[in-house]
């Protein structure tokens, strides 16, 4: 062998073995390994009929608090909920308050760009529910699009985007508290408001003579992902993963369908 051909040869050798390293640094950095080492998988998530609530004895429950506690089971690790703002919720994962946001995320661009999503594990869309006494009368959409009509929702959520840009001219009450968003306009205090479904239907549902849904068009269908820091391909991978066995079992759209098909779980949660 001459000595080009040994260089190339040990170039070759150095790259392969800086390649190695280079995975097992990744490796060795993935959530999952410390997961793995801590024994506790910790999910950031935020209260939101029917994703996850509290029961009257101050448990959580939901289909975000099943999809969690299943999903730490299949990993033999703990399971610690680490409840946030929701409009603060991607920046506490970035700075590795917990390993990952299970909370009915919507997968938009804008998110993408600062964290990973998953695969999707579910699908939703908004829905929007108004006080019957102060918008009866009121055209939907072009009617609420004025100074006058004011909208509710929740701060840092999907639906606060999408009624600025769609009415542009309304005026928008943003909450910390989702509760504070549904009663704003069972009071009256504002006309309408947005949030992903179904809990619009259940508030209409429970208070017909109170608010109503001045359409029943699908709105801005949605596809739901965890949340992952970038840079971790092993925990994107699991997790992606993990979703496609627990959608081919069918475990997910069964837990899916007991928490938003109906409201069998009704008795459960204060009134």
């Amino acid at each position: 062998m001459n000595l080009k051909a040994i260089a190339l040869a040990a170039t070759g050798f150095a790259s392969a073995a800086q390649a190695q390293d280079t995975q097992q640094d990744l490796s060795q950095d993935s959530v999952i390994e410390s997961i793995k080492r801590e024994g506790v998988l910790r999910v950031g998530m935020s209260t939101f009929v029917p994703w996850a609530m509290r029961d009257v004895n101050g448990d959580l429950i939901g289909f975000e608090i099943d999809v969690a506690t299943t999903l730490a089971e299949d990993m033999g690790v703990e399971i610690e909920f680490v409840p946030t703002a929701w409009d603060g919720i991607i920046p506490a994962l970035l700075s590795g308050q917990f390993d990952v946001i299970i909370g009915g995320m919507s997968i938009t661009p804008q998110r993408n760009l600062t964290v990973n999503f998953t695969a999707p594990y579910a699908r939703s869309s908004l829905g929007v529910m108004a006080n019957s006494a102060t918008s009866s009368d009121i055209a939907w959409p072009d009617g609420y699009n004025t100074p006058d009509v004011t909208f509710s929702c929740r701060r840092g959520g999907s639906p606060c985007d999408y009624i600025r840009d769609t009415f542009p001219k309304a005026t928008v009450r943003m909450f910390d508290d989702q509760n504070q968003v549904i009663q704003e306009v069972l009071n009256g205090n504002a006309n309408a408001m947005m949030s992903s479904q179904p809990l619009p239907a259940f508030i209409i549902y429970d208070n017909p003579e109170t608010v109503f849904a001045p359409t029943d068009e699908l709105i801005e269908a949605s596809n739901e992902g965890f949340a992952l820091r970038k840079g971790d391909p092993d925990a994107l991978n699991f997790f992606d993963n993990w979703i496609l066995v627990r959608t081919a079992d069918g475990w997910l759209d069964a837990r899916h369908d007991f928490w938003f098909g109906g409201r069998p779980w009704a008795g459960q949660v204060p009134e």
